[in-house]
């Protein structure tokens, strides 16, 4: 049996699309996610890299023994430029072709755009959420209402947009922190809308957060400053489970004032540098993994009333690291 997808968007004065829900498998007593970024293969044929490869059955294998009732792409869907349009065979190369495990049959991935994606056409990935059932990226910024079995209470996932609230980051450049939002305005808003739904969040058992910046990161890129600034404040105030992100191509989990951080960003590329391990708070820095030679890896999620469980997993199938949050005290 499929997940329950109540699509019903309603658009609030922010514009943003809000309500779509998640429920689990029936039957199943947890609601589980996996959650993946800088997927996005490579512009020249084959369109893939080998460890996309290798994540994407692993993802497969993972979801059918621990459950996969959707998928949070954590952007950077398509390097190095994003697609041209809603018909560019990026889609089928790179994604729709590359994530055939049974485990995946049928499981909706919940969409975001990285700065990658930026380069390109983000209004397209939008677009092409008419052309795949399993492709929903309704609108830049949005939330995910999550059933959870077994009590009253529902988890909320809300997915933003950082390079639209912080600027284009440079990965190639020697700079590298988005240096500000191209329309200020529109950051505003989208900060107004995320202010606005931790608010109307405040009695749900678990309010996830995502973006493909890193608030906190060991790793090259490092922390966001953009985000340490207007973010960790109202994370940390409004008793947020989890950040999730990518951008940094590793696997790691920190946690700081209350707020895990997960960094999922191993789906296409590994890097082993710890360059700015001296910039995130002392004693923040619990797992990390980069090894070079492996073969990519994901995080996986598991929301049940008891705790929010999050494994990170390597492309052959070993466990890395697992860590269980505590549902939020309301």
């Amino acid at each position: 049996m499929l997940p329950l997808l109540l699509l019903a968007l309603a658009v609030p004065a922010g514009g943003a699309l809000v309500t779509s829900s998640v429920s689990p498998r029936g039957g199943e007593p947890a609601l589980t996610f996996l959650a993946l970024g800088d997927w996005g293969g490579l512009p020249d044929p084959p369109f893939v890299t080998p460890r996309e490869v290798a994540t994407a059955a692993a993802m497969g294998q993972a979801a059918s023994r621990l459950g996969g009732d959707f998928v949070l792409a954590l952007g950077d869907n398509f390097y190095y430029q994003g697609v041209r349009d809603e018909w560019d065979p990026r889609f089928q190369d790179t994604f729709e072709r590359v994530f055939v495990s049974p485990g995946l049959w049928g499981v909706p991935w919940f969409v975001m755009a990285g700065n990658h994606d930026h380069a390109g056409n983000v209004t397209a990935q939008l677009r092409y959420s008419h052309h795949s059932p399993r492709w929903h990226f309704p609108h830049p910024y949005y939330s995910l209402r999550l059933h959870i079995p077994g009590c009253n209470a529902t988890g909320r996932l809300l997915v933003l947009d950082t390079t639209l609230l912080c600027g284009h980051a440079d990965d190639f450049g020697a700079g590298g922190a988005p240096g500000g939002p191209h329309d200020a305005a529109g950051a505003a808003a989208q900060l107004g809308w995320l202010r606005g739904q931790l608010e109307a969040a405040r009695g749900a058992r678990f309010v996830l957060v995502a973006g493909h910046y890193p608030l906190w990161s060991a790793g090259r890129h490092g922390p966001t400053p953009c985000l340490v600034r207007l973010l960790r404040p109202l994370l940390r105030r409004h008793r947020v489970s989890a950040y999730l992100s990518g951008h940094d191509h590793n696997l790691q989990y920190l946690e700081e004032g209350g707020v895990g951080y997960v960094v999922s960003g191993a789906g296409n590329f590994l890097e082993e540098s710890r360059a700015h391990e001296g910039s995130v708070p002392p004693g923040s820095l619990r797992f990390f993994f980069g090894t070079p030679t492996a073969p990519g890896g994901f995080a996986h999620v598991r929301l049940e009333p008891s705790g929010a469980t999050v494994t990170f997993l390597e492309a052959t199938g070993r466990v890395l690291y697992r860590v269980t949050l505590p549902p939020r005290d309301l």
